[in-house]
């Protein structure tokens, strides 16, 4: 097996399978997916799953969400609420509930019927719409590091990344950098706010400049929104809201990170009738449809009260303190985030000369504990080359075991 950026691909080298006596004269995996074989997140699972690590890797909870919610789920399933195929937009209760949600936190008016469509989560939602939007040869930006599934969206559509490298401490965006890397074949601004890994959430000033260019340049945003509940610093503020963007702007969310169910796969793509449509044309093909009843529980879930989503966000901020300490105490250098599930940590001074890769895949042996390395997330690696990311959605008494384990990196 080869192994690049920290991921595994197969072994699909050019005349490795013969057929009719002819030897193929090309891998079998699509050349635009070349290094994206399986993904990080399910090699340092596995580590955790055979060393028995506590896996502060993968951002899912240990808990699950609101047991009313969970019932909304069951009972939808005992009285035959999308046991089978459920409408190809998504059923009319969530839809509705979407609308509402977008009214309630953020004033924005959307038809339910013709502007909101339901995906199988935010991941199917970027897979539709990069395959929508894009043709091969356009280009997008993209803050790096990024969500892996990003590079390989935008390479199953035959598009460019263009990568904007969000740096250290603070991970702001550069805009003069973002200005200068728009060229006539940029298509398309992908964004992530709260952004996952490192935790930044774009200040309006800074959405206001985005907005701009994109009218200037007459480019579409995809908006991936998954952690818009999660912010703790600062406030979360769609850029379909900003003037101009409506029309340009595909928004996605999910109901997974908000109510713990990572489960279920229920996101959603709001925007303009056209683009919403667009994004339709694709989807329909991808799952058609998926997660029947689950749409009837995130229906009720979205009509929560307010304070179920300040004290969601309460909880994980003091989340976020707890294991931001044992992670100082243990000789990390934390990069405190503004919002998501991670805190980005540097290993520099804690183990010097050591890559993240490296010292992720030692750690569940030296330590019982799994991260992830960010070095994965740049098509710039040497950026993150000494970053590792922790997820902290997790039981407070398991954050603290897992600092406890990781000051043996110090003892």
């Amino acid at each position: 097996m080869l192994e690049m950026g920290g991921q595994e691909t197969g072994s699909l080298e050019t005349g490795s399978l013969e057929t009719g006596g002819r030897m193929r004269d090309r891998p079998l995996l699509n050349r635009g997916l070349d290094g994206l074989g399986t993904t990080i997140f399910a090699e340092m699972s596995a580590l955790a799953v055979s060393t028995g690590a506590i896996n502060l890797g993968q951002g899912f909870p240990d808990t699950d969400g609101p047991k009313s919610v969970r019932e909304a789920a069951v009972r939808a399933l005992r009285d035959g609420r999308g046991n089978q195929y459920p409408p190809g937009p998504g059923v009319p209760e969530l839809r509705r509930a979407v609308a509402d949600h977008q009214r309630r936190f953020y004033g924005l008016d959307l038809d339910p019927d013709t502007e909101i469509l339901v995906t199988a989560g935010a991941t199917e939602a970027i897979a539709a719409a990069m395959l929508a939007l894009l043709e091969p040869g356009d280009e997008v930006i993209a803050f790096e590091p990024f969500y892996d599934s990003y590079a390989a969206c935008i390479a199953m559509a035959g598009a460019v990344r263009v990568p904007l490298t969000l740096c250290a401490p603070d991970f702001r965006p550069d805009l003069d950098a973002l200005r200068a890397a728009v060229t006539p074949r940029t298509r398309l601004l992908l964004l992530n706010s709260p952004h996952n890994p490192t935790g930044m959430v774009l200040t309006p000033a800074e959405l206001t400049e985005i907005a701009a260019l994109a009218v200037d340049h007459d480019l579409l945003v995809v908006t991936d929104e998954v952690y818009e509940h999660l912010v703790f610093d600062g406030v979360h503020t769609p850029l379909i809201s900003l003037p101009g963007m409506r029309d340009r702007t595909v928004s996605i969310s999910s109901a997974g990170k908000t109510f713990s169910f990572t489960g279920w796969k229920v996101g959603w793509v709001t925007g303009s009738r056209e683009l919403v449509a667009a994004v339709r044309t694709t989807k329909q093909f991808l799952t058609y449809v998926a997660s029947g009843p689950f749409q009837y529980a995130v229906a009720e879930a979205l009509a929560l009260p307010d304070a179920y989503y300040a004290d969601f966000a309460a909880d994980l901020r003091a989340k976020r303190d707890l294991l931001a300490a044992g992670l100082t105490d243990a000789g990390f250098t934390v990069y405190e985030p503004q919002g998501t599930y991670f805190i980005t940590t540097d290993i520099t001074h804690l183990s010097p000369g050591t890559d993240a890769l490296t010292f992720c895949r030692a750690l569940p042996e030296k330590c019982g504990v799994v991260a992830i390395p960010n070095s994965v997330f740049y098509d710039h690696p040497t950026t993150g080359r000494t970053q590792v990311r922790f997820a902290f959605c997790k039981r407070p008494e398991v954050l603290r075991d897992a600092a406890s384990r990781l000051q043996r990196l110090t003892s």
